[in-house]
């Protein structure tokens, strides 16, 4: 199966076009990978010219901080090299060795050190559709008598993931999904604006690349259609059953089974059985409502951001909407123009990051780039996971020598927040008031980095939108009710409050060996083994699970490919030892948990007055991995047996 082409992709053809075509497709050119992509196609190390390499900057820029005429010049270089591969029968030259990948990692991120990265890249750059990452192994050859079975919870991004890799290992799975149909989040929400703030690029599969994604950052609509695409083309519907949720799950003992109890589409509740279960419910799946005080007494429309109510009319209403974080950053510059006036009730400003193609469609020429040039998709997704990755982590790190935390963590940091803040006072000019509530304090990366492209500015500087920063004491029938006293009556109310984050597995009870309550265990402070494994639950799997979120370091799909992978690998061990279940070690579980918060505490998450969903209710970092992804996915290639107690029945 590694080797299965990608059906996204067609196979790359010879260049046709004429030298004009290529140079008009080139001005549309995301120039950072161009080089290196071209210096890997063609073998031609000479191409990697060091006055032409990326600056190394801790946030990322347009065209990577390439000035114009290094832009111009590599524009120059990139035509004459693709005219020449064109005319010479556009033929790749056989993969580098590692000294020359090397030197083109170490060019196309702006000289860091890049030998660690290198078995990474090889995964990555399978440019000709392979699929790197796929299981080395399958059941029918290892255990092809043994019954075992895989239920796997969720039709998101990460159960179909899951499900797509059992299939490839013919291990027997079922997913259950409380909703309608496949999607998971990009299903459930649907509000005006809905978009990923990673790259599309980054943000995909990497056995399912694309070459025409229509955006920069895809919008729900496009991600929905692509997971439902992944569904039908990788022959996972005829494996799910919808409107079918998981009230809780049980293990058994004596039959080394996980006893999964769902309500059925009827309304009636079975019993599922299975050998394991994984967990693919996601971080961000149970929407958080504020506790204010009448809130249930309003007699208007009233619905969360998770929950859009697209029968509600806004057109000159008089709207309130609750929260200015990364949901309302997107539903906020959509239903300005619409409603009679908008009042945002803010907690605290979010920081934005200048992103100017945030909603930008991919040019034409752009795409045919992609598609005409093999390698440089796969370059500029490398681009992006380290300029949005392992590259952005010292930025995060709390300088113990720094007195202004408060403000910023480190120098660093300090830089970007400068910068950052730049950015916004350009763009409230001439509204001090804005300047003065709509501008952060807190140090950048304390709370999520927005992505904006002038947007955020132009919605609240409208006329009939009130930025107010007086906290919600009270909401009446009519109005809500600031703590300074004053009235503001409403017709609609819109929840942009988050999610019950911390809250893992929730709502479902889950009882592993010897009758241990999971959420008693964790005690609203949940913890796993690399977020996947749990000691006293054996064969239970989480995918998104604790401490595996991304601030500023990756894609959560590069992560849960990870995630996977390691799963495979424990399912292997089951199959190929002819043993019942494995449960992770307390000692390894302890001590992986004592290396996380320890190196969260040194985060700019951490901050204490913060307020942040990455905090659990004690206040402990639930939610983020602090680590490196080069770490997380070298430790999560396949699992250690000496972690792990394994039973036979």
């Amino acid at each position: 199966m590694r080797n299965a082409p990608n059906p996204f992709l067609a196979p790359f053809k010879p260049i046709t076009a004429s030298n004009e075509e290529i140079r008009a497709a080139l001005e549309q050119a995301e120039v950072p990978p161009l080089l290196p992509a071209l210096a890997y196609l063609t073998g031609d190390l000479s191409l990697l010219r060091r006055d032409l390499r990326p600056p190394v900057f801790p946030l990322p820029l347009p065209q990577g901080g390439l000035t114009p005429d290094q832009q111009a010049n590599i524009r120059k270089i990139a035509l004459d090299t693709i005219i020449h591969f064109r005319d010479t029968g556009s033929q790749p030259a056989p993969p580098p060795s590692d000294e020359n990948l090397l030197r083109i990692m170490e060019f196309a991120v702006g000289g860091a050190n890049m030998k660690p990265y290198l078995p990474l890249l090889e995964e990555e750059l399978a440019y000709r559709g392979e699929d790197r990452r796929a299981p080395d192994w399958n059941k029918k050859e290892i255990a092809p008598n043994l019954a075992f079975e895989v239920i796997i919870i969720g039709a998101g991004m990460s159960g179909l993931l899951a499900a797509h890799r059992l299939q490839q290992a013919a291990v027997p799975f079922l997913i259950v999904d409380k909703s309608s149909d496949v999607g998971g989040t990009w299903l459930e929400n649907s509000y005006p604006g809905c978009r990923v703030d990673n790259p599309s690029h980054n943000y995909s599969y990497s056995f399912a690349q694309k070459h025409d994604w229509p955006f920069h950052f895809s919008d729900q609509k496009v991600l929905l259609d692509y997971f439902r695409r992944c569904a039908e083309i990788f022959g996972l519907r005829q494996h799910i059953r919808f409107r079918t949720e998981v009230l809780s799950l049980s293990w058994s003992d004596e039959d080394q089974l996980w006893l999964v109890r769902v309500r059925t589409p009827e309304g009636a509740e079975e019993i599922l059985q299975a050998n394991a279960v994984i967990s693919a419910v996601g971080q961000l799946n149970r929407p958080l409502y504020p506790n204010i005080k009448g809130r249930d007494s309003f007699e208007g429309a009233a619905f969360h951001s998770a929950c859009w109510n697209h029968e509600i009319d806004l057109k000159n209403k008089r709207v309130a909407i609750i929260g200015t974080a990364a949901s309302a950053s997107q539903i906020i510059p959509e239903i300005a123009p619409i409603a009679g006036n908008l009042l945002i009730f803010q907690r605290t400003p979010p920081w934005m990051a200048h992103t100017p193609d945030y909603h930008a469609e991919v040019a034409p020429g752009l795409q045919w780039l992609y598609a005409a040039i093999p390698s440089y998709s796969e370059w500029h997704r490398f681009w992006i996971l380290w300029q949005m990755g392992d590259g952005m982590l010292e930025a995060v790190r709390i300088s113990d020598s720094w007195g202004l935390k408060n403000q910023s963590v480190s120098p660093l940091n300090d830089m970007i927040r400068k910068g950052l803040t730049e950015y916004l006072n350009k763009q409230f000019v001439g509204r001090p008031d804005l300047i003065r509530n709509a501008i952060p304090t807190y140090p950048p990366f304390s709370k999520r980095l927005l992505r904006d492209d002038g947007e955020w500015a132009k919605a609240l500087t409208r006329e009939n939108v009130e930025l107010i920063t007086e906290p919600v004491k009270e909401i009446t029938k009519k109005s809500l009710i600031t703590s300074d006293g004053k009235e503001h009556p409403v017709d609609v109310i819109i929840y942009a409050t988050g999610f019950q984050a911390s809250k893992f597995l929730s709502p479902m009870t889950v009882t592993g060996r010897n009758g241990l309550d999971l959420h008693k265990q964790w005690n609203n402070d949940a913890r796993a083994y690399l977020g996947i494994s749990v000691p006293g639950f054996p064969n239970l799997f989480c995918l998104y699970g604790p401490n595996t979120n991304l601030v500023v370091n990756g894609s959560i799909i590069f992560f849960s490919e990870c995630g996977v992978r390691y799963i495979l690998g424990c399912i292997k061990l089951l199959l190929k030892n002819q043993h019942s279940a494995l449960d992770i070690k307390t000692e390894k579980y302890d001590a992986f948990n004592v290396r996380v918060d320890a190196e969260n505490r040194k985060m700019a998450w951490s901050i204490g007055d913060v307020h942040n969903w990455y905090k659990n209710e004690s206040g402990r970092v639930s939610q983020n991995w602090p680590f490196t992804v080069l770490e997380y996915w070298q430790k999560t290639i396949k699992p250690d047996e000496e972690d792990y107690v394994f039973f036979d029945k």
